[in-house]
This record gives C-alpha cells, sequence and structure tokens, in this order.
C-alpha cells in the first residue's frame, strides 16, 4: 500500500484580514441592535476571570439530552456596577454621525480624573439644560458608562471610558431615561437577565509575531528542503509576478478584536462564594462584586475588558435559564 501524501492547506479565514493589532485594549462596537419596548441601555462591561464547567439538566427541548445531566464549560466575567457618566446625542452628517450636544455627571469619582482633565468648575445644570433644548436635533442617543476597576479583581486604578447606546420607545422617552440615570451606578442585571443573549467583544490574547506554520497551520516541508522546513512550499505563481495576499506569510497574531454572537447566559450572581477556587482564580484573584456564568468561552485573557451587548442577530428566543446541579471549584492551573 502505497503512502498517502500529507497535505496542509492554509487555515484560517479571509474574512479577517489585515491580522493586525487591535487599535485599542478595550474594543470598540460599531453597530448597535433596535430594539421595542421601554427605553434601556444595551451594552455593558466586565473583566474576564476564567473558565470553570458545570452541570446543568438540558431544558432545550430540540436538544437529544433534553432532560438530561449535561456538562458545560463556562466563562466567568466580573461585572462590578458601572457610572452614567455623560449622555451623547448624535444627529446624521455625511458618512457618519456627528456629535450634536452632550451633558456631564455633576459629581465624578477620584479616579475619573487619571482618565481625563476635568475642570474645576463644571455647570453641570446648565450643560443639561442645553441638552435637553437640543433634544429635538438628535437622531440617536448614547451614553458613556465608566468602569470601576478598584471593586474588580484587576491590579488597576484608571477606569475605562465606553459608549453604550439606548434603545427601545421614542427618542424622547430615551432621553428622560438617560437624563434620570445621569451620574448613577448601573449593574448588570439591570439590563440582563438570566437565560437570555448577549454578544461578547473582547481583543484576543496576543502571541506577537509568529511564522507561517503556527499562523495559518501549513505543513512542514520536508527535512531536507533547502534552507527552510517551517516556510511555504511556493509564494505563487510566476504570473501574477506578485505575492498574493492569500500566501500565507508571517506576521502579527493574536491581539485582534473578535465578536462572538449569541452567548447564553446561565447566572447573573451576587456572591462568588459557590464558584471560587480554594485560593483564587489563577492570573486574576477574587470575585468582589456582580458577575456572570457564560455558556462557552470567550476572547481574551484573564484580566481583559469585555464589552457585551444586546445580542444584533436573535436568532434564538430568550429562554429560561437551567438549574445549575453543580459548579466545579476545584483549583485551577
Amino acid at each position: 500500500m502505497g503512502h498517502r501524501k500529507q497535505s496542509a492547506p492554509r487555515h484560517g479565514s479571509l474574512t479577517y484580514r489585515p491580522r493586525k493589532r487591535a487599535s485599542r485594549i478595550t474594543g470598540r462596537i460599531r453597530t448597535w441592535p433596535s430594539q421595542t419596548g421601554d427605553p434601556k441601555i444595551i451594552g455593558f462591561a466586565g473583566y474576564k476571570v476564567g473558565m470553570t464547567h458545570v452541570i446543568v439538566t438540558d431544558n432545550r427541548t430540540t436538544s437529544p439530552w433534553y432532560g438530561r445531566e449535561i456538562s458545560r464549560a463556562v466563562t466567568i466575567v466580573d461585572t462590578p456596577p458601572m457610572l452614567v457618566a455623560a449622555i451623547r446625542g448624535y444627529r446624521p452628517a455625511e458618512h457618519a454621525l456627528q456629535v450634536a450636544g452632550e451633558c456631564w455627571a455633576e459629581k465624578m469619582p477620584k479616579d475619573f480624573q487619571r482618565l481625563l482633565q476635568w475642570p474645576d468648575k463644571y455647570d453641570a445644570k446648565a450643560a443639561l439644560d442645553k441638552f435637553t433644548k437640543m433634544q429635538d436635533k438628535f437622531d440617536e442617543l448614547r451614553v458613556l458608562l465608566m468602569t470601576q476597576p478598584r471593586q474588580a479583581g484587576v491590579s488597576r486604578k484608571k477606569p475605562e471610558l465606553i459608549e453604550c447606546a439606548v434603545a427601545g420607545g421614542a427618542l424622547l422617552d430615551r432621553v428622560e431615561y438617560a437624563k434620570k440615570l445621569l451620574g448613577q451606578e448601573i449593574r448588570v442585571r439591570d439590563l440582563f437577565q438570566a437565560g437570555h443573549y448577549v454578544d461578547v467583544t473582547a481583543v484576543t490574547k496576543g502571541k506577537g509575531w509568529q511564522g507561517v506554520v503556527k499562523r495559518f497551520g501549513v505543513a512542514k516541508l520536508p527535512h531536507k528542503s533547502r534552507k527552510r522546513v517551517r516556510a511555504v512550499g511556493t509564494l505563487g505563481p510566476w504570473h501574477p509576478a506578485r505575492i498574493m495576499y492569500t500566501t500565507p506569510r508571517a506576521g502579527q497574531m493574536g491581539y485582534h478584536q473578535r465578536t462572538e454572537y449569541n452567548k447564553f447566559i446561565f447566572r447573573i450572581g451576587e456572591k462568588s462564594d459557590d464558584i471560587t477556587p480554594s485560593g483564587g482564580f489563577p492570573h486574576y484573584g477574587l470575585i468582589r462584586s456582580d458577575f456572570l456564568l457564560i455558556d462557552g468561552s470567550i476572547p481574551g485573557p484573564a484580566k481583559r475588558l469585555v464589552r457585551l451587548r444586546a445580542p444584533i442577530r436573535p436568532s434564538m428566543v430568550p429562554d429560561k435559564a437551567p438549574d445549575l446541579l453543580y459548579i466545579s471549584t476545584k483549583p485551577k492551573k
């Protein structure tokens, strides 16, 4: 029997070209879904803690394991309360949205000075009145949320400032809703529920400059190959006389922004005593505030900021979260 030739074509989708480093570590959400019902902030942020596994009773009626106990890998996200720092109204402009008006909260935490240079005298009431008078010119409304890393398990003092959309209801109702929350803290349970789905955006773990074997999974050349073994066999044809963009080449691997859709929320908890392993989570420590148990894995290493968004592709109907029969708290490596 003859030896079958081993082949390993280029791996990886061409959708994510160019594979360069993300411009920011916090991630960026460019599109927000439209929703019906009462006005609501449809975005949040947290810090990735790590992974564990749970035993649940499968409640998916279309599943072959319906009614049986199954094991699921889950990711833990630390979600301390966020501060509504500002409201921002946009109006349509050519090829983009233009800021039509904004107003900031009257009192800011001390750590806010690490983020922005705040003026000594800021008339928040006058800014809010001016913002209210211009609300007829708004086409879209968003809020600026500030993280509070001191309440999380990260060794960080400088907060992050992210922008989230407000959806649902009429525009004037959204403005009144945002004005009531200005300067207040919001929790993740105010926006999402267990049994619902969210989209997760984060920057993946960086791996630096890597060769084509690790970066694209091409096969190594025979050990008698001229000069190189961990390289591609050919760079392409003579004509066209150039290297095509589909040719695997060495370069940056990891530290790319990625979005995963329809991640199921198993649980929104307040006390982490029943999920924390002895000695705390590796590379993170202890959870000091609210947390999420999300089905499956999400991008990024521990302590990486994770942005949550209401599902923009809601192909699955929100369901009741299954009962958690067991949560593994064995020490993680």
